[in-house]
């Protein structure tokens, strides 16, 4: 296994110096943001390390050889927009920004993508599965022709009123995946599994490894806090930052030894990255690079 971070967390930083912290950081793996060239309404959106709209094999093979001096692999390219998002014109350019990803993943010999299904956040659970199944088989058809797999993460994408009331992303129970991967019967997509997204809905985040071991295509690190105190107050029906809030590895509720020997138990062996959304790190710059040293020192506990 293979411990890394997911890049979005260094906006300030060029892809270059962006390697650089991860290598001195002794970490083996970076998921890249890989958004559109654009500002974006939410935190963490908007970053991009590698402009995928522009990439030619010059420029990836100078990608490529940056990384490799430095010893770290990129593990997928990431994006994580709503692909079907009930605005026609945003869906279509979140659509069109996945196909230019799977295109880049190949030109990279990286071969993963990692994003959100997406979701209709007004319709129900019945009508998204049969929205996605329209929007979602031509791009997997494209990433099939491209020997390119596409790791769904299981974030709801439900925090405050602006998500509310169905979040925007489908792909956020097991009950749920079931559906999807029927559906969806194709080799191409499967999970990047974050423990933390179980955790405030209430779901056990071990057991769902072994049923969907064959699907676990890339995995995070990511805590979460729950504030009894508030949910005791405002109830499961109130929007999630009410009660919960995103944590580093090892400062909430995820049982990361558990997690780990779970892993270790169903084989995985593959690329395994640190999501940092800890706000209590995010007064500075250096106190964002701070959170990476302390989430990566905690973790070689278990990834080494």
């Amino acid at each position: 296994m293979k411990l890394g971070i997911v890049s979005a967390i260094f906006d300030q930083s060029s892809f270059e110096e962006m390697i650089d912290i991860v290598a001195a950081n002794g970490l083996e793996c970076v998921e890249v943001a890989c958004w559109p060239n654009e500002k974006a309404a939410r935190r963490y959106a908007g970053v991009s390390h590698i402009d995928v709209a522009n990439l030619n094999e010059a420029n990836a093979q100078k990608i490529l050889n940056y990384a490799a001096d430095k010893q770290v692999e990129i593990s997928a390219l990431a994006y994580y927009p709503n692909p079907l998002d009930e605005n026609l014109a945003k869906r279509q350019a979140a659509i069109d920004h996945l196909h230019r990803l799977i295109d880049a993943a190949k030109l990279l010999n990286v071969n993963l993508v990692t994003t959100f299904i997406g979701r209709m956040q007004t319709k129900s659970i019945g009508e998204n599965l049969d929205e996605m199944e329209i929007v979602w088989k031509p791009i997997l058809e494209h990433a099939e022709k491209a020997g390119v797999k596409i790791g769904i993460e299981n974030c709801p994408m439900l925090f405050t009123q602006d998500e509310w009331p169905g979040g925007q992303n489908l792909m956020t129970t097991p009950a749920i995946w079931r559906q999807v991967f029927t559906r969806l019967d194709s080799d191409a997509i499967g999970l990047n599994y974050d423990p933390s997204h179980f955790v405030w809905q209430q779901i056990d985040y071990i057991a769902p490894l072994y049923e969907f071991k064959d699907k676990i295509f890339h995995v995070h690190y990511k805590d979460i806090k729950l504030y009894p105190e508030n949910l005791k107050d405002v109830g499961i029906m109130a929007t999630p930052l009410q009660f919960m809030s995103p944590k580093l590895p090892g400062l909430g509720d995820v049982d990361w030894g558990r997690y780990v020997s779970a892993l270790t138990d169903i084989g995985f062996d593959g690329y395994s990255c640190i999501e940092v959304e800890d706000k209590s790190f995010e007064k500075n710059y250096d106190d964002v690079k701070k959170s990476v040293t302390l989430s990566t020192n905690y973790l070689r506990n278990f990834v080494i």
